[in-house]
């Protein structure tokens, strides 16, 4: 029963980032045709910048959320406690980042301050929505959730691509920037409200202070936030640098930054998962009853999905851009574009998975210690790595940064975490993960050539899904995570 609810709940999340996956390419090309490359560029910026500070203002309030709910019987009054920290973070980390945006002299003059004071409406909501979501993570009725962020992202392109048909095209209009800027707080308003509209229906959302609780709680949060900074760090300080420490920034984040969003929706699928195992793993692990097999099967589905991710992102690297983008963000003989970005991403898409696994199993067992020294390392390998690289290579030296940073994370977090709790994958299992891979990067390299045009990329998108779905039947992946019981 445990592992068909986590399988359902995790493909609820699937299925809502699939959905949304698709909405964001729309999305993104709406703005790529509204704007002007240095606009476009700007936006890019502005998001980039902020996700940064998004992270550090999450402080693992989610994760330790999603634990700590799942174990007690009090749980609208844990919930009340956390929204109220969530509420006092959520404002200072978000008040810093404004105060840095306005006073570093590198950015005045420039359309970044601004933007990213608008831009600041998306992180506010979409975090406090994010605190909600734990209602419906550990009840697992996740298609609440599939639903209001489906919503969001239509609401988003909708406007957003009616002021391109409206006239909108290739803008150097600063309004016409600041107006794609403020929609997208108008979405994550709507995933707020509809987030809390359905989460009041399972459970009584309401702020509480317990200074106790939250005393208690920020002591638990406190060591999965400084891992969070370094996540932070490593994950998301390369559109920033890149900003500080290129004068064509625009330009460069212009090419980089439809990279990052989907590499971000990359690391989600893998994320959404492990969210899902996180309350049944607390459950058993704090009952003393085993976890090597669920455990096993966590990480060869984890493995699945990121996996997957990067062969796409490295078979299909060219005609994804173009579909995401224009054509105009392609390389060429004389420079790299979005698609040479992707294609280096596509190892970091894969290893994230690992690191990802390593990161949840050590904050099950609250091995905080482990888990920030590793990854404190991995963030001060990749800002080192960033500033050597980026002034002479631009992104193209933040995506070789990334796959450095992803190849030492992996090397040390799966260890770490086998040490903290022992996790069994037969060799049937690993057999069938193998052939499906393989099977699936000979698929996507044979069908490359055929993806001539965004319209036939996009019905390849949907034929490649479905071929990937017999696949997995044919080899047994099913049976291989234990979905058929």
């Amino acid at each position: 029963m445990s592992t068909r609810a986590i399988a359902t709940s995790a493909v609820w999340q699937i299925a809502s980032q699939c959905v949304m996956a698709l909405l964001s390419i729309i999305t993104v090309k709406f703005v790529a045709m509204g704007l002007s490359k240095e606009l476009f560029g700007n936006y890019n910026s502005a998001y980039g910048y902020l996700q940064l500070f998004g992270i550090l203002a999450d402080f693992g309030l989610y994760a330790v959320a999603v634990r700590e709910v799942s174990r007690v019987k009090n749980r609208a009054e844990v919930l009340g406690a956390l929204i109220i920290l969530r509420c006092v973070i959520l404002a200072l980390a978000l008040a810093l980042a404004l105060v840095f945006v306005w006073i570093l002299p590198v950015w005045k003059g420039t359309p970044l301050p601004l933007g990213v004071t608008i831009a600041a409406l998306v992180p506010f909501f979409t975090l406090l929505a994010g605190i909600l979501r734990t209602i419906f993570q550990v009840s697992f009725k996740m298609h609440y959730v599939f639903v209001a962020e489906v919503t969001q992202r239509i609401v988003t392109a909708s406007l957003i691509g009616l002021l391109v048909l409206l006239g909108v095209r290739g803008s150097t209009d600063l309004d016409d920037y600041h107006h794609f800027l403020f929609i997208g707080g108008v979405g994550a308003f709507v995933l707020f409200f509809l987030s809390f509209l359905y989460g009041d229906r399972l459970m009584k959302i309401r702020p509480q202070w317990n200074g106790a609780l939250i005393k208690d709680l920020v002591k638990k949060a406190a060591p999965f936030g400084l891992a969070y900074l370094c996540i932070a760090l490593y994950r998301q300080s390369d559109v920033t640098l890149i900003a500080l420490l290129r004068t064509d920034y625009d330009l460069q984040n212009a090419y980089y930054g439809p990279v990052i969003r989907m590499m971000d929706m990359a690391f989600l699928i893998p994320m959404f998962l492990l969210n899902s195992a996180l309350p049944v793993l607390s459950e058993r692990d704090s009952r003393g009853e085993p976890t090597k097999g669920i455990l096993g099967k966590t990480f060869l589905a984890v493995t699945l999905l990121s996996g997957i991710a990067g062969l796409f992102a490295y078979f299909w690297a060219r005609p994804l851009v173009e579909l995401l983008t224009t054509s105009a963000f392609l390389s060429t003989a004389t420079r790299p574009g979005s698609d040479t970005a992707l294609r280096l991403l596509a190892i970091p898409m894969f290893l994230n998975g690992i690191a990802l696994f390593g990161f949840y199993v050590l904050l099950t067992r609250h091995r905080w210690k482990e888990l920030t020294a590793v990854l404190g390392a991995g963030a001060i390998l990749s800002v080192t790595l960033n500033m050597l690289l980026i002034p002479d290579f631009g992104f193209v030296g933040a995506s070789a940064t990334s796959i450095a940073v992803h190849i030492f994370l992996s090397l040390f977090l799966l260890p770490l975490s086998f040490r903290a709790m022992r996790f069994s994958l037969s060799r049937q299992q690993l057999i069938r993960w193998f052939f499906f891979l393989l099977a699936a990067a000979l698929f996507l390299w044979g069908t490359a050539s055929l993806l001539v045009s965004s319209s036939w990329t996009l019905g390849m998108l949907f034929l490649a899904s479905s071929f990937l779905l017999v696949l997995a039947w044919i080899t047994g992946l099913p049976h291989a995570l234990g979905m058929g019981k």
